[in-house]
């Protein structure tokens, strides 16, 4: 094991022994902020230490089986050796458990999050692209027993949408859908083309987690702009009498949300404004990220829209996620859904790149 590895974890260990002495003797005066604060901390450390434990108890085994495998004696040599190699085994299994505990937590990852999809190139294609895509993540949402709410839509001519707004709320939201961020390609034979050539279209993609609370950006009010107009769309008639739908605009950073779900403006300005956050605060952290990323390639999980990160080709049944090169031929699944194969094999791609990272942080 590396030094600094192994200095982490007994400075992990360490602070579990502070965090369990303080939660005995100071319980009765930690606010209840600071209590589920430790708690959570505590929850996450133990899990290390107590596999740091087993490796050091391993250790000790394979240290005495080496000293054993010195002996004159053939049978407890030959018997030694043997522990002496299963032991190493389990260290070097044990470690591989351990680096992935150390990696960075993204925070975000149990969050809810909100989802837009916008038709890029291909016209009334992409705009029915779109659509399909809304279905795919809302089948996954089925699957995931996730709720999900629509912030805002514009529909597009000829079905699905020119752009479309959810919040997805559930367990592991985030972490589930982080890297579908990017541009999206679809190519197939529209309806209307009567030569049957295939046609290229795109959707955009963007996956930001929920702040955890509005007040987790400051938002000042004197930089805001808010707006109401009559809602579009669906709704019955009750959309053409009230202005309950909400346009917010942040006057700094130019970005601008819109919410029409719900009858009441009120509701409507609230979800507004709780997808402004999640936009600032994701612009907060490009912004902290782009020296980084300068210097060090995110292979996964860049959330740059210029990429072309996947594609689903119809005739061939198949679908494409360039940036680990894997292909599958179950499209009719992945539509309905079934994304969990590509999303885990992104989650572990991009651990393999923070275990080389580590790797080399620690050289």
């Amino acid at each position: 094991m590396q030094d600094s590895i192994e200095a982490k974890l007994i400075k992990l260990s360490e602070r579990l022994s502070e965090i369990e002495k303080q939660l005995i003797e100071e319980s009765s005066t930690l606010n209840q902020d600071d209590l589920i604060s430790l708690n959570k901390e505590f929850s996450h450390i133990q899990p290390i230490v107590d596999l740091y434990s087993k490796y050091l108890k391993v250790l000790d085994e394979n240290t005495q089986a080496i000293s054993l495998s010195k002996s004159d004696e053939n049978e407890i040599k030959e018997l030694a050796q043997i522990e002496v190699e299963e032991t190493e085994n389990s260290m070097n299994e044990i470690l591989g458990e351990l680096k992935l505990m150390l990696l960075p937590v993204d925070e975000d990852d149990e969050r809810s999050a909100f989802l837009e999809i916008r038709a890029g190139a291909g016209g009334d294609e992409a705009g029915i692209f779109s659509g399909n895509l809304f279905r795919m993540y809302s089948r996954l949402a089925e699957r995931e027993k996730w709720i999900i709410e629509i912030i805002s839509q514009k529909d597009a001519e000829h079905g699905g949408f020119k752009e479309i707004i959810a919040k997805i709320s559930g367990k592991l939201v985030y972490k589930t859908l982080k890297f579908e961020s990017g541009v999206h390609r679809v190519q197939r034979v529209p309806e209307t083309e009567s030569q049957g050539r295939v046609h290229t279209s795109t959707c955009t993609v963007a996956v930001l987690p929920e702040a955890e609370e509005i007040d987790d950006i400051e938002i000042d009010k004197s930089e805001i702009r808010v707006d109401t107009f009559r809602a579009s769309g669906a709704g019955g008639q009750h959309v053409n009498k009230t202005d309950s739908a909400v346009r917010i605009t942040h006057l700094p950073s130019g970005l601008v949300v819109e919410c029409q779900d719900d009858r009441s403006q009120h509701k409507n300005k609230t979800k507004a404004l709780s997808l402004l956050s999640a936009k600032l605060k994701k612009q907060e952290e490009e912004n902290q990220q782009a020296e980084i990323a300068s210097e060090r390639k995110i292979l996964v999980g860049s959330g740059d829209r210029s990429e072309k990160i996947r594609t689903y080709n119809f005739p061939q049944g198949r679908v494409t996620d360039h940036r680990i090169k894997l292909t599958q031929h179950n499209l009719d699944q992945v539509m309905d859904g079934d994304i969990r194969s590509i999303s885990d094999a992104l989650i572990a791609e991009n651990q393999l790149e923070m275990l080389a990272q580590l790797e080399l942080d620690n050289k």
